[in-house]
């Protein structure tokens, strides 16, 4: 096993932990291409807007992420620089804010649910329904928060090489935590150092197929296999959501 810590080894984030749901992105139907379309562009407006209107992603370290992940999902390069222009030309974001709201899921589980909208009671609203419905609840700001830390993320593919290996070239890289799963190693890094750990396991050969900034658990919460499957759904209808860009628990 290639790990550092391995009480961090499970944990559910959207786009993310599911490697399957990274390796069979090209597979989905329509109507979940277009809703990962439409949320990749919210991310670049977004990026673009908090970057202060700058659109070289050399020069705006979320909107570079931003294009990546956008990339990662096989939206068009068409559809992208239409993004960036589209939010270059917004003063303020094309009227989109990101919200992050915390709440709590079956089995005490803690939620946060990362949001890009245009109607904060609009969000509020459906947020609050798809959680209560799912016998969770919305909590108050820093509620959940403290139980995550902000990490940079790069998604490598396994192909041939060991665990041993790996381990060794994501130190050497400047990682500080390495997960094997079943056709992927997944390495945390600080946020300052992420672009300089994806290039240099990419100059190692080691094919990347994402990097990210991600909200991480501290540690992980263990449930039952029911809980397991009711959270499951909930962050399915969450992600469902057109207001939602991504979701984090610590399960």
């Amino acid at each position: 096993m290639c790990f550092l810590s391995r009480a961090h080894q499970h944990f559910y984030m959207s786009g993310h932990s599911k490697w399957s749901k990274v390796k069979h992105q090209k597979a989905v139907t329509d109507s979940v291409k277009a809703r990962l379309f439409t949320k990749a562009a919210r991310a670049i407006t977004i990026a673009v807007h908090e970057g202060g209107g700058v659109t070289d992603p050399d020069d705006n370290f979320k909107l570079r992420l931003a294009i990546e992940n956008a990339r990662g999902v096989n939206m068009p390069k068409e559809n992208i620089d239409r993004a960036i222009a589209h939010a270059a030309l917004g003063a303020k974001g094309g009227g989109l804010e990101t919200i992050l709201y915390e709440g709590f899921g079956p089995g005490g589980v803690g939620i946060l649910i990362e949001s890009a909208t245009d109607n904060k009671q609009r969000t509020v609203s459906v947020v609050r329904n798809v959680l209560e419905t799912a016998g969770g609840s919305l909590g108050s700001t820093g509620s959940v928060g403290y139980l995550f830390d902000v990490v940079g993320m790069v998604i490598t593919n396994k192909g041939t090489i060991s665990s041993d290996d790996m381990l060794a070239k994501a130190l050497d890289a400047g990682a500080v935590d390495c997960i094997e799963e079943v056709d992927a190693f997944i390495l945390f890094t600080t946020l300052p150092t992420l672009f300089s750990v994806k290039t240099a396991l990419a100059e190692a050969g080691i094919m990347v197929e994402q990097a990210d900034v991600v909200y991480r658990p501290k540690t992980t919460l263990m449930i039952s296999p029911a809980d397991k499957v009711n959270v499951d759904t909930l962050v399915m209808k969450l992600e469902e959501l057109d207001d939602v860009q991504r979701v984090f628990t610590n399960v």
